[in-house]
């Protein structure tokens, strides 16, 4: 098909985890590879293990795919296998197009070399030509903030530098292919909302985008299809709310299973806390499932807090009959709580205008411990409600408007 422009077929990688004897393997491969035979990539020798293991998709012109998994659980590496760093020691991966990357910071740029030249180093790496890149050079320049120091080498770049330029020549290559990992959350809020309008931006001229993060939010946010690797494993391939409350709950039922100690036998982990309920009032304190849109909801949420949790994070979700919609969080309304002593827990939100349109909605809840990403305790849409279409509206929703007539 014309629109297939990423196809994965049973892909795998290997590593070893001794370095000397990686190089003694890749000697001897190298070895075999000359003298005839091919190398038998189907057995695990002493050290190695599948970083990726028999993974298999397909991505469709102007998708963009979510890649979630815990750490190590070797995204990176499909993403390089991807971008044709690492070849596959079995299966085939074939991309049509040109790919534009950002996979490890500061990679493809040479540290002595400035900004400057690294941007025209680079972009002819991503395959661009220099009478492109003399066109795109100040709009590079200008996306990634870095005017004062184009014509400093980039050993002295900061981390964030790194990222936003790096970014910048990838995004500006024009590619059909777009590998985003983790990199970008170096950079301030600022840049990461430029990132992410430039992304979606990419994503209405048809290209593909690859994004790897641990932030849930960002995933629903521009994804509508992820991939879950586990051990190296695909574990789910599909629509992302779906594969994003998969993956949270086996993370969270693989922190809460008991463990052996070998002092005394089975000890199982006490959750450090629970949620306990949600429950949405109206500005009269009276509970309700249904509101009008427009009108004030205060969200009531309580939790039983069994060990003192330190930076703790709090967070409802928002979601639509076919959508991630919002996302109430204390971290990123910079409301930064020390800790948590041990004890029952009331949190409440207020919402003064409740903008939603008409429909049915769900919420999932979260507890996490100094960052959204270690998460305490998950529940996923279990509380539902109905906003209502408000009185004297034309529409869904209903907005707040101050007239002025004057003659003239």
């Amino acid at each position: 098909m014309d629109d297939i422009f990423i196809t994965a077929s049973g892909v795998s990688k290997k590593y070893c985890k001794s370095l000397k004897r990686s190089m003694l393997y890749g000697i001897q491969d190298i070895i075999k590879n000359i003298a005839g035979p091919g190398v038998d990539d189907c057995k695990l020798r002493r050290g190695e293990f599948w970083a990726v293991n028999d993974v298999s998709f397909e991505l469709q012109r102007g998708e963009c795919v979510g890649l979630i998994g815990p750490n190590g659980s070797g995204k990176s590496s499909l993403l390089k296998l991807l971008n044709g760093i690492l070849i596959p020691d079995r299966g085939a991966i074939r991309v049509k197009g040109r790919v534009g990357a950002l996979i490890e910071l500061g990679a493809g740029f040479h540290p002595m070399l400035t900004g400057r030249e690294n941007i025209y180093v680079n972009g002819v790496i991503l395959g661009m030509k220099k009478s492109d890149l003399d066109k795109k050079f100040d709009e590079i320049v200008d996306f990634a903030e870095i005017h004062e120091f184009i014509d400093s080498p980039v050993k002295h770049y900061s981390s964030g530098m790194f990222a936003r330029l790096g970014f910048a020549v990838a995004v500006h290559c024009e590619p059909d292919i777009l590998l985003v990992d983790e990199v970008l959350a170096v950079g301030d809020k600022d840049f990461q909302i430029k990132c992410y309008q430039k992304i979606h931006e990419i994503k209405k001229k048809g290209a593909i985008i690859i994004i790897v993060s641990h932030n849930e939010y960002t995933i629903c946010d521009l994804t509508q299809r992820c991939l879950y690797i586990k051990g190296g494993k695909l574990r789910y391939f599909g629509p992302t709310d779906t594969g994003v409350s998969f993956y949270i709950k086996e993370m969270l039922e693989s922190r809460s299973a008991p463990k052996i100690n070998q002092m005394s036998g089975i000890l199982p982990i006490v959750k450090k806390a629970t949620l306990c309920e949600l429950k949405f009032y109206d500005q009269a304190e009276i509970e309700v499932s249904f509101v009008e849109s427009g009108q004030e909801l205060r969200a009531v949420l309580e939790c039983m807090i069994y060990e003192e949790l330190s930076a703790p994070v709090f967070g409802i979700n928002f979601y639509g009959e076919n959508n991630f919609i919002y996302c109430a969080n204390t971290e990123y309304e910079n409301i930064n709580l020390e800790k948590c002593t041990p004890g029952r827990l009331r949190i409440k939100i207020r919402f003064p205008h409740f903008h939603l349109p008409a429909g049915n909605y769900t919420c999932s809840t979260v507890i996490a411990e100094e960052s959204p990403a270690n998460l305490i305790d998950w529940h996923d849409r279990q509380y539902k409600f109905i906003v209502g279409r408000p009185r004297n509206a034309r529409g869904s929703i209903k907005l707040e408007t101050r007239w002025e007539l004057d003659s003239v």
